[in-house]
């Protein structure tokens, strides 16, 4: 593409009419029906004690509620950091403790 000439890139849309639904369970559904088995309600059950107090308290101690950087790089550099402090507090903590 040349910028004096003036072309845009083409964008192709294809629709499929006539199209049935799928022929086996959807993921939504493959996933609800993991996460209502027993194990799975036990699984779930564990996320309250070993990811949600993460973010809780990244987000109310740290704070963090918006990253202040752009871009996926380092938006993922900011989050390790931040996950890296978490970690050492948790650290530091079960070492004074014991």
């Amino acid at each position: 593409m040349s910028a004096h000439t003036g072309h845009h890139p083409v964008r192709n849309v294809a629709f499929v009419h006539g199209r049935t639904e799928t022929a086996g369970p959807t993921h939504t559904a493959r996933m609800q029906a993991r996460i209502d088995s027993p194990a799975g309600r036990e699984a779930y059950g564990q996320r309250f004690t070993t990811v949600e107090p993460v973010f809780g308290n990244v987000r109310a101690n740290k704070p963090l509620d918006r990253f202040t950087l752009r871009g996926r790089t380092q938006v993922n550099g900011q989050w390790t950091l931040y996950c890296w402090v978490h970690d050492i507090e948790e650290l530091a903590h079960a070492a004074d403790a014991a």
